[in-house]
């Protein structure tokens, strides 16, 4: 009987992405000309290839203000951390996650359970921000048609939780 072996180009692809950005970051690495926000933490998402450096961000006038090309996190209670990011740069492949893929951050694993399209008119940040019981990570990102200055008709939201 001879043995099949098959390689999963994406997952060797989304592991060297990842190895990649945090010999990066660790390094100290920045782009000549890039500003740098002070990196608090790592995101890393394997199933779409995403790793990011992530920054604390600060509630100022009732808006957060999300960091041009990485992750920006809040953490409004002890069990919820709200990541926002661009559509652009940072979440560009958030759109392509799935229920059930994991995610890594701040040492912790976390599986995705739900995801939603909802229009900007309608998203409710007083029940996204609320307490929960279990360790929980919101993002959320643009999604939609663009409207002048950056942003979109709709939001992408994904909740995980502690795996």
């Amino acid at each position: 009987m001879e043995l099949e072996r098959r390689f999963d180009f994406r997952k060797i692809f989304g592991i060297l992405y990842v190895t990649t950005f945090l010999v990066y970051l660790i390094a100290g690495f920045i782009p000549a000309g890039a500003t740098t926000p002070e990196i608090s933490e790592a995101l890393v998402i394997p199933s779409i290839h995403l790793a990011s450096g992530v920054t604390n961000v600060s509630l100022v006038d009732h808006k957060l203000d999300t960091p041009d090309t990485v992750v920006g996190s809040y953490q409004p209670t002890e069990n919820k951390t709200f990541l926002i990011g661009h559509s652009t740069t940072a979440f560009s492949n958030l759109k392509n996650i799935d229920i059930g893929d994991y995610l890594y951050y701040g040492g912790l694993k976390y599986r995705v359970v739900k995801t939603s399209l909802q229009k900007k008119s309608d998203v409710d940040m007083k029940k996204i921000l609320a307490d929960t019981d279990i360790k929980t990570v919101v993002m959320m990102t643009c999604a939609g048609e663009l409207v002048g200055g950056g942003d979109a008709t709709h939001r992408f939201i994904v909740t995980a939780v502690l795996a």
